[in-house]
């Protein structure tokens, strides 16, 4: 009998929200491809995840700025499982300055990452998700809603991710893709170079945002939930 265990690629998977998204996903019985810029940090990261399931997590080294590196990324989830259910766009990077300082290098990196690398994720997997009637989730962030001070290419990037989930949402519905955006607020990650410790424990933990995609995934396939904010119970940021 044909091996049909649903299968997820998750971009920026090795730490953080992708790589708590990834145990969850694991633990229900799901396939994970876990990609990053570094071939060695989502070889590391995959053999941790196969911890939990032997066999169940692969790793990936591609740049979502790169639409060829993501055909490849299709190519090998392909070869390896024979099909992709579940997309999770959630690479991303932050820089956070003025914009006297901020420098094109820095705004071209934000936009590249967090905006057009979800375009290029998307065209190179859309083909799949339409033969498994899957779903396609971005992760972007309560900044795509609330600016704030020093914040002009990251609230760019979310603002037009935001904008982006919810026009290709009306897209593809049609065409049998369930599309949802996720917009967390504070989360106790290692985004923008922050290392997590027991004074995060206020935030939203990544498990919670792999707990919310296990829950979309259930849901009814007539229910679509196409954006979600999702903020900490208690107050201390975002």
């Amino acid at each position: 009998m044909a091996d049909i265990t649903k299968t997820a690629l998750i971009t920026g998977g090795t730490k953080g929200i992708g790589y708590g998204i990834a145990e969850v996903l694991i633990n229900e019985g799901i396939k994970v491809a876990i990609t990053s810029r570094s071939s060695v940090a989502a070889e590391l990261a995959a053999n941790q995840l196969n911890e939990i399931k032997a066999g169940y997590a692969l790793g990936i080294g591609a740049d979502v700025r790169d639409l060829a590196s993501q055909q490849r990324v299709v190519d090998t989830i392909l070869s390896q499982w024979g099909r992709l259910d579940y997309v999770i766009a959630n690479a991303g990077v932050g820089h956070f300055a003025s914009i006297q300082e901020m420098t094109p290098e820095q705004w071209h990196e934000t936009i590249d990452i967090n905006l057009t690398g979800v375009f290029y994720t998307a065209k190179a997997t859309l083909a799949l998700l339409k033969e498994s009637e899957g779903y396609f989730i971005t992760i972007a962030s309560l900044a795509g809603t609330n600016f704030f001070e020093k914040g002009s290419a990251y609230n760019a990037s979310k603002f037009g991710l935001v904008g982006f989930t919810q026009a290709i949402m009306l897209d593809l519905r049609s065409e049998g893709i369930k599309v949802t955006t996720i917009m967390p607020g504070s989360v106790a990650t290692h985004f923008n170079n922050h290392e997590p410790n027991e004074q995060d424990a206020w935030k939203i933990q990544p498990e919670d945002i792999g707990q919310m995609v296990a829950d979309l995934i259930r849901m009814n396939p007539r229910t679509l939930p196409s954006k979600i904010e999702v903020r900490p119970t208690r107050p201390g940021g975002r």
